[in-house]
């Protein structure tokens, strides 16, 4: 293990490894990848009843464009013009890289690379290897880095980004085992920790991620768009988006209170009108305000009864009180009819339309065909992040966020657009690192602050956050507390070392994930508190339930924080650069003649 490194990766998921790979592939190969464990984080542990991927339409006789794609991405409104433009030019040549990696995306008999519609999409760019896309994306990317050699310092927490004058010099981390402390140095650093997994309770994230937010936010780093969350019904016992096929379905919702009693709750707030809705959530999995008259009520009568103290199951094996198939919105009846499940209960269609899906939660210990699926609405998607620009490089100086770490997403993304986002954002910085005049490196300088000793309260700590986060300050927000709230954290993030305690040396790695947490939450609470006075209502969040502020046209602000401190600017313009060939063709012969 060295001690200096041109560039470390932090994150072993989709973004982490493809950014070490394109990295090595343009010739910079003093790296390093940094994670707590190969087999942790989201991309790995995660997924739905199809896991998709988004992309440029690459099939039948629909026409699409790179600037087309670029303003559906950029209408979903909050997203940098150059981050839209960027992720649709580029969206081809990553999901093809992917394909030759082995990654197993379906083509009918000529090539053509099937695809389908998904949430906040106009046309059918989605496509999906089945229920663990991201899962089969990093076991392709990490067979690509183990060829090339490429370093893994696996079992490091890193804890503090190091700086000077604004510049990257280092990493400091320590072990997940002993806590034992390591400090590398580095020109640069792409940050690909995935989304801020541990400021929720109610929450889709695998208990394997943890994310990495605060450490940008103690470099001194610009977040963007941090109240943009995605919500939606999820499995609790084992975490996993309950979207797509499971919705179409049209399982049995009940919930159950203390003594036992059970209650179909849907039925009872919304007749046989609750069996289309429930169908519709497949396509419309995320809550949207748009939507609290349509299949957003479900998400609301989900938490209401959860906040009453009732555990809330979805049932397969038997269907919903007034259910009549011939009685359902045609939308839903031809698409049972013509997926070939008009069949008797909720599992046998299940089973006739995506047996994979029963098969996972089969795995883990869950079986569909004898038991309810206890549910919530939880967290499952950051739309905000760290502030990057044009090469997904933050407001320091070499340091780079990539994936879901990254603010580039908007309020309404199209469904899948987090995984192109992975190897886009990835091969942009790695881009952006190599053709990079190199900087002299600077001699790291850590202090690791003082650690109290005792019984320890990391978890009376986490427990109160995450409970108060998903209770106040979720997709049904509430100011004054949230107000209460944020201070709160402020005041334990200024002295979290002196409140927060750990049995012994094995718990630093968890007493500084903890850390990270209260700083992340504390910028999503300010980053909350600005955007309600401007807009209100927002795509992912009722604010004090009060009728929406925003517009029919995109949002054309985002919301910026650093530290504690949030304001608003308006995005930037989609851009239309030249295409003129000639031009182009001179610049890119000069550039390869300066390269030789």
């Amino acid at each position: 293990m060295k001690k200096r490194y041109n560039t470390l990766i932090i994150g072993s998921g989709c973004a982490g490894y493809n950014a070490a790979v394109r990295l090595y592939d343009l010739g910079i190969t003093d790296i390093a990848i940094l994670t707590e464990g190969k087999q942790k984080g989201t991309s790995r542990n995660t997924g739905s009843d199809k896991q998709t991927y988004y992309k440029l339409s690459l099939c039948g006789e629909s026409g699409d464009s790179v600037r087309e794609m670029a303003k559906t991405l950029y209408n979903g409104g909050g997203v940098m013009g150059e981050h839209a433009l960027c992720e649709a030019a580029y969206s081809t040549r990553c999901f093809m890289h992917l394909c030759e990696l082995g990654v197993p995306f379906p083509t009918n008999e000529f090539g053509e690379y099937a695809g389908y519609k998904t949430d906040h999409d106009p046309r059918e760019r989605a496509t999906s290897a089945g229920p663990l896309t991201s899962k089969y994306m990093t076991e392709a990317l990490e067979r690509a880095a183990e060829k090339r050699g490429i370093e893994i310092l696996d079992g490091y927490r890193a804890i503090e980004i190091l700086t000077k004058r604004n510049e990257v010099t280092g990493v400091a981390c320590v072990s997940v085992t002993d806590g034992s402390l390591a400090v590398f140095a580095c020109q640069s650093v792409i940050l690909a920790t995935g989304g801020p997994a541990g400021i929720y309770k109610d929450t889709v994230y695998p208990e394997s991620q943890h994310g990495g937010t605060g450490l940008a936010i103690a470099a001194g780093a610009m977040l963007s768009n941090m109240e943009e969350w995605q919500y939606g019904l999820a499995s609790v016992d084992f975490r996993w988006n309950v979207s797509g096929t499971y919705q179409q379905v049209l399982p049995r919702y009940f919930s159950v209170d203390a003594e036992g009693n059970e209650r179909e709750f849907l039925y009872d707030a919304l007749g046989k009108k609750a069996n289309d809705l429930v169908f519709l959530k497949g396509y419309e999995w995320p809550f949207d305000t748009r939507k609290t008259n349509g299949s957003s009520q479900v998400d609301l009568l989900v938490f209401e009864e959860s906040q009453k103290g009732r555990h809330v199951y979805m049932d397969f094996t038997k269907n919903p009180k007034g259910l009549d198939l011939s009685d359902l919105c045609a939308e839903a009846y031809s698409y049972l009819e013509r997926s070939e499940a008009l069949l008797g209960t909720p599992i046998e269609r299940l089973e006739k339309m995506n047996g994979a899906a029963i098969a996972l939660y089969q795995s883990h210990g869950i079986d569909l065909y004898k038991e309810p699926l206890r549910i919530a609405v939880c967290a499952q998607h950051c739309n905000g992040g760290i502030a990057v620009d044009a090469h997904w490089q933050s407001t320091v100086v070499g340091l780079y966020a990539a994936g879901e770490v990254a603010g580039t997403f908007g309020v309404y993304r199209p469904g899948g657009s987090a995984l192109n986002s992975t190897q886009v954002g990835s091969l942009r910085a790695a881009e952006h690192i190599a053709k990079a005049p190199k900087r002299a490196y600077r001699e790291p300088h850590f202090v690791m602050p003082t650690i109290r000793f005792g019984e320890s309260n990391l978890g009376v700590l986490r427990k109160s956050l995450q409970e108060k986060m998903s209770r106040y300050a979720a997709f049904d927000r509430d100011t004054e507390e949230i107000k209460a709230l944020f201070s709160e954290v402020s005041l334990l993030c200024d002295h979290f070392f002196d409140t927060a305690v750990i049995q012994d040396k094995s718990e630093t790695a968890k007493l500084f994930m903890l850390y990270d947490a209260y700083l992340t939450a504390r910028a999503a609470l300010s980053a909350m508190l600005c955007s309600a006075g401007e807009i209100g209502t927002h795509g992912a969040a009722v604010v004090d339930r009060m009728p929406p502020k925003e517009k029919n046209e995109p949002r054309k602000t985002r919301t910026l924080t650093v530290g504690a401190r949030s304001y608003t600017e308006a995005v930037s313009p989609l851009p239309d650069p030249p295409l003129w060939f000639e031009t182009l063709l001179a610049k890119s012969i000069k550039e390869r003649e300066a390269r030789l």
